[in-house]
């Protein structure tokens, strides 16, 4: 039997559900998810593999009009992936008709002058009436005239109920190219500790500060690692980490009263981490401000953006 091996990245608008679906494929939490836009702010890899194939995900920031420096950098992130991959999948969400941003993403993947098999996805089919799906359908196929682009695949999918993600996989294992595994069987991931854990405190912040701030929130790892003077059978993993916003007023809405919030932030990302690590956590968490960071190239530069 031959063994295929490949990468493939999934794209879209902000929000389209390119996480989830790259947890819901690996079977394991690699990349954060919230409903706030521009959640993922770097590439993560998620790692499938299967008897005769081992398919690299890349999750990819959301496409948008940059309004900033760290978004024009972000948007520049996206397509420079585009050139490195077997397969783009396209994640345009049932539940939201066709649009510019759509239309503005289709159209930069048709410029390329390598184009690499396109697979259309209609994400968050679980979110619409049966009756819905097929004209949203019909107007993913419309693109292919409209920019001269070939859809290998449309495929209707959903990471919350399951449906398709089994078809979606071996249609993705099905555009690679023959080749030995990149990683070990096992992995599902090559993202450092690290950074795993500067993302759940993260996730752990947006979902705490909603509305107010999510996108003026970036997150450091001062420093990490096991306690010296616990025993074997009872580790505690020492975290200190800041949580950085852009202005002075940011810092009491991250607080919150009594500091409530920022308690409340650390004791979610405590539980998650806790989880990822397998291990109990100490985490000591504070608020720094960064003066328009995603402005400033040399603040972009710090925080590894």
């Amino acid at each position: 039997m031959t063994h295929h091996s490949g990468f493939a990245c999934f794209v879209g608008r902000p929000n389209a559900g390119k996480s989830t679906l790259t947890n819901a494929l690996v079977g394991a939490k690699v990349a954060i998810a919230s409903d706030r836009p521009q959640t993922t702010r770097h590439i993560v890899k998620g790692i499938v593999t299967t008897p005769g194939a081992q398919l690299v995900i890349l999750d990819t920031p959301g496409v948008h009009r940059p309004r900033t420096l760290l978004g024009e950098r972000l948007n520049q992130l996206v397509y420079d992936t585009w050139g490195e991959v077997d397969v783009i999948g396209v994640c345009l969400p049932a539940n939201q008709r066709i649009g510019p941003g759509d239309r503005f993403l289709v159209g930069q993947i048709a410029a390329l002058a390598r184009r690499p098999a396109l697979v259309a996805l209609a994400t968050k089919s679980d979110t619409v009436p049966p009756g819905r799906l097929p004209a949203h359908l019909l107007d993913i196929q419309s693109l292919e005239a409209e920019f001269d682009v070939h859809w290998a695949d449309i495929v209707p999918v959903s990471a919350v109920t399951g449906e398709n993600l089994d078809v979606l996989r071996d249609l993705l294992v099905a555009r690679l190219p023959e080749g030995p595994a990149f990683y070990p069987d096992g992995d599902i991931t090559d993202e450092p500790t690290e950074t795993l854990v500067a993302e759940l405190i993260r996730e752990a912040a947006l979902a705490h500060a909603r509305e107010e701030l999510p996108h003026s929130i970036a997150v450091t790892i001062s420093e990490m690692g096991l306690r010296p003077d616990r025993p074997d059978d009872k580790p505690l993993l020492d975290i200190f980490a800041k949580l950085v916003v852009e202005r002075e007023s940011q810092k009491p809405i991250i607080l919150g009263r009594r500091a409530e919030r920022l308690k409340a932030i650390g004791a979610e990302a405590r539980h998650r981490i806790a989880r990822l690590v397998g291990t109990p956590v100490y985490l000591d968490l504070r608020v720094t401000v960064l003066k328009d960071w995603q402005r400033d190239p040399k603040a972009l530069n710090r925080l590894g953006f």
